[in-house]
């Protein structure tokens, strides 16, 4: 292997297996679909479930995921979807040109760098440890239970805090699609149908991998090809001179993100990261997917680079089509940009970026299932939750307990947040930023802290698993730190209403972080068995 090239990490799933004996002396047997490290996939009935350092500490139960259920391309498939390409450009382009004007492209490729850089850390972590519960499974290995199970719970509540939201967002512009505009406007009936759409996408989860791995695919060709529809005829339209609107030519100073100036940077780039996220959804599904040590990490990065190239020529459509003014004029309609953009770019064949949002917000909200679900059950399996969570339908190879938790939970979230505004719904997704910037950020310094032994053999493993994952993980520590300054400001909140002082997202970040912290403290109370887990360390021979 030359000294440049990152060095292989040891698969820990496939066929029965006798695992190398670890510290102790203990030697671990897994079955199919195994992991051996930090309770990968559940095996065999009676499979251990080791401890950070390799020590089992308990049992895992009966029954396991699906292995080999889905390949490369479906897990590309799921981590676009996951993203949600068509809906977060739609949420994030008026607030980017507001602030950015003409430089919203190069602001989409400077957010591009901590994604890849955390993407990097991703594989070489999942390499390692092929575990559903991902950044869980992973921070636990390399910083401890304690900090593991709140990277856990960011996870979860991302979940949460999005599904209603995503689901509210593809009936309102699927019900526009079809030109039933009176019942997109009826707060009753788009409720109703939310919850409902909610209900059938978690269905579709616990129905089986393969199943929701073949609805993602249609979905994400649909999606794309809308868009790239919608974006040819806008570029046309410009140099053609047949725009409504005021159209100026694109040009390559758009790509530069300091363009407008250092906070305005800052600020779209917590825009930015907000429309990238979601690409780890390939990665959750590791236990399900052909050669799993390998493909979800690589689905994962080939996400972000798909995602980078969508979001920059979709950038430059939209912005040489309307103008910064217009759009920066419509920065608080928020989706509803795309609604409006469609008719004048497109006419009568409106419907056409009507359903790239509809379709994009409807495969997000199934694929953004997916990491809570599978982040409780590898938490449940591991005692980090009761084990309730872990159970897995035997029939169909799917965690439907934690499935349908995670359903109930984000409903009941939609449905109060919902009824109280929806300003305060769009606040819950403003918090949403700081629970994505917390946990990418804790996986990057994982990766670097796991990998520590080995980042002297050389630049590849320097780079890629120590000096890359840090550099992604400063810059979403530094988006961190300034999200919270401005989330402080009641100003800066949709609702504009002071919460205890603070603005609304904060409060509602905060809140799920200290109901986070609490219930890590009952649940140790009750079984400290996750928590004689001890950190450990990747070996220096791979």
């Amino acid at each position: 292997m030359a000294a440049d090239t990152p060095p292989e990490t040891t698969p820990r799933a496939a066929t029965a297996t006798a695992a190398p004996a670890v510290a102790g002396g203990t030697t671990l047997t897994v079955g199919t679909g195994a992991t051996a490290g930090t309770g990968g996939a559940v095996g065999t009935a009676g499979a251990a479930a080791p401890s950070g350092n390799g020590t089992p500490t308990a049992h895992a139960p009966a029954g396991a995921l699906t292995p080999d259920a889905i390949g490369f391309l479906d897990a590309l498939a799921i981590g676009l979807n996951a993203t949600s390409p068509a809906y977060s450009l739609a949420a994030v382009i008026g607030p980017l040109v507001a602030l950015v004007g003409v430089h919203a492209p190069g602001v989409m490729l400077a957010s591009f760098v901590p994604m890849l850089l955390i993407a990097s850390a991703f594989h070489f972590l999942n390499r390692a440890d092929p575990d559903c519960g991902t950044t869980f499974s992973w921070v636990t290995r390399a910083l401890g239970p304690s900090t593991g199970w709140l990277g856990g719970w960011a996870i979860a509540m991302t979940g949460v805090l999005v599904v209603g939201s995503l689901a509210d967002v593809a009936v309102g512009f699927g019900l526009l699609a079809v030109g039933a505009d009176g019942l997109a406007d009826n707060t009753l009936v788009r409720e109703a149908l939310t919850v409902l759409l909610i209900l059938l996408m978690s269905w579709l989860c616990v129905r089986g991998t393969e199943v929701s791995a073949r609805f993602q695919n249609v979905l994400v060709l649909l999606q794309v090809l809308c868009l790239v529809v919608f974006a040819a005829v806008a570029v046309y339209r410009v140099y053609a001179g047949t725009g409504s609107l005021d159209a100026v030519r694109p040009a390559a100073g758009w790509l530069d993100p300091f363009g407008a100036g250092g906070s305005a940077l800052t600020g779209g780039l917590l825009l930015g990261v907000f429309a990238y996220w979601g690409w780890e959804s390939a990665v959750n599904l590791t236990e399900e997917t052909k050669d799993s040590a390998n493909a979800p990490g690589r689905a994962g990065i080939w996400s972000t680079v798909v995602l980078l190239a969508t979001y920059v020529a979709v950038a430059f459509a939209v912005v040489a089509y309307a103008g910064t003014a217009y759009l920066a004029g419509r920065a608080d309609s928020e989706e509803d940009v795309f609604a409006a953009l469609a008719r004048e770019v497109l006419g009568g064949w409106d419907w056409i970026l009507l359903l790239a949002v509809a379709t994009s917000a409807l495969a997000s909200t199934q694929t953004t299932i997916i990491p809570a679900s599978r982040t409780a059950l590898s938490m449940a399996r591991r005692k980090a939750l009761p084990a309730g969570f872990a159970h897995i339908d035997a029939r169909r190879g799917t965690p439907s307990t934690s499935t349908w938790w995670v359903t109930g939970t984000a409903i009941v979230w939609y449905v109060v947040i919902h009824r109280i505004s929806e300003n305060a719904l769009a606040d819950s997704l403003t918090a949403l930023s700081l629970l994505i910037a917390f946990y990418y950020a804790l996986t990057g310094i994982a990766c670097a802290v796991w990998y520590r032994r080995r980042l002297m053999r050389g630049p590849g493993p320097f780079l890629l698993l120590g000096a890359g994952p840090l550099l992604g993980s400063a810059m979403l520590i530094w988006l961190l730190v300034e999200s919270v300054v401005d989330m402080a400001d009641p100003g800066n909140a949709s609702s504009s209403t002071a919460w205890f002082g603070l603005g609304a997202p904060l409060v509602i970040a905060l809140f799920l972080a200290g109901a986070g912290v609490v219930l890590m403290l009952v649940r140790r109370a009750a079984s400290g068995a996750f928590w004689r887990e001890r950190p450990g360390v990747a070996p220096e021979a791979p």
